[in-house]
């Protein structure tokens, strides 16, 4: 019996020095990096839990103890414009179970590639701004790691088309941010020619179900400080509940609703270096697991035009 594992990704925050004022800046935020600037950014991330959701049933395995689950990010931004933004981040994932003989996996997991662009930005008085976001990405898996050993597997192993749309009002130094996304997820491969979902296949492709992303972000805004609170949630459209007592499979339903807060901190006496934090907890959800998070990173920004 092995509870589910749901990946968290981390996007790291980037740091814009175009502008009198500095910003961070991710595939999700609604904010971007200034033209000819590069965000070389790392970041660790801790994940773990010991219940999960079994379909609608909230349970605990004692074949598993506790899972958890480590991240380290690199990522690369890079500002073509004020309003055009192209970033590139790739994760080693490593996970274990305290309990059992079910061995953890490390990896690198999937290479991601996207293109942020903002087509809109109006100003309202002195003090009132509204922004809209479209955000077009692609990620892959990096090299052939087991899929099929949930929850241990590193990642999913779908080739991932993402579309994006971000709307952001500011009132003087608070914001709230509102976005959602699409996920259309390709088939994957297993190590095996037939296997069981909510009947009999005799293959080893699996079909993958596609997703949406939906979040809210609310907080206040500086050049040096962003504190916010976010609440997103993950849809699956389509896939199928772990069955009473048995394994989780590549293409289940994953659906769950996360709370957490986030903070970016960027050093007035160096600006080109920021600090970057934040926590999170699962409230409920669908065939993952109930867990508890927590990553922090560093950055720093090179501005890479070419000089008279």
């Amino acid at each position: 019996m092995k509870p589910l594992f749901k990946p968290i990704a981390i996007a790291m925050a980037c740091l814009g020095l175009s502008a009198p004022t500095a910003h961070a800046q991710n595939e999700a935020d609604a904010l971007m990096m200034g033209k000819h600037n590069l965000c070389i950014a790392a970041g660790y991330s801790y994940s773990s839990w010991d219940r999960y959701w079994e379909g609608s049933l909230k349970r605990d395995n004692a074949n598993i103890g506790t899972f958890s689950a480590s991240s380290i990010m690199a990522m690369l931004n890079y500002g073509i414009r004020d309003d055009l933004n192209i970033m590139v981040s790739l994760p080693y994932v490593s996970t274990k179970t305290s309990a059992g003989t079910l061995s953890g996996l490390n990896g690198l997991q999937d290479l991601s590639f996207y293109v942020k662009y903002r087509p809109v930005r109006k100003t309202f008085g002195s003090s009132q701004k509204l922004s809209v976001f479209a955000v077009a990405g692609y990620s892959a898996p990096s090299h052939n790691y087991n899929v099929d050993l949930m929850p241990v597997s590193i990642g999913m192993g779908s080739n991932v088309t993402t579309g994006r749309l971000i709307v952001d009002y500011q009132l003087s130094k608070f914001f709230a941010t509102a976005s959602g996304s699409y996920l259309y997820r390709s088939n994957v491969e297993i190590d095996r020619t037939a296997y069981y979902t909510t009947r009999q296949i005799n293959s080893n492709q699996v079909q993958m179900p596609n997703a949406g992303v939906y979040q809210f972000r609310t907080g206040y805004r500086t050049p040096y400080i962003i504190a916010e609170a976010y609440v997103d949630h993950m849809r699956t459209y389509g896939g199928f509940d772990i069955r009473r007592n048995d394994m989780p499979f590549v293409s289940n339903t994953m659906n769950s609703t996360n709370v957490g807060f986030e903070g970016k901190y960027y050093l007035p006496q160096l600006r080109a270096l920021g600090l970057h934090a934040a926590a999170w907890r699962t409230l409920e959800g669908r065939n993952v697991g109930q867990a508890t998070g927590f990553m922090a990173g560093v950055l720093y920004t090179l501005n890479v035009a070419k000089s008279k």
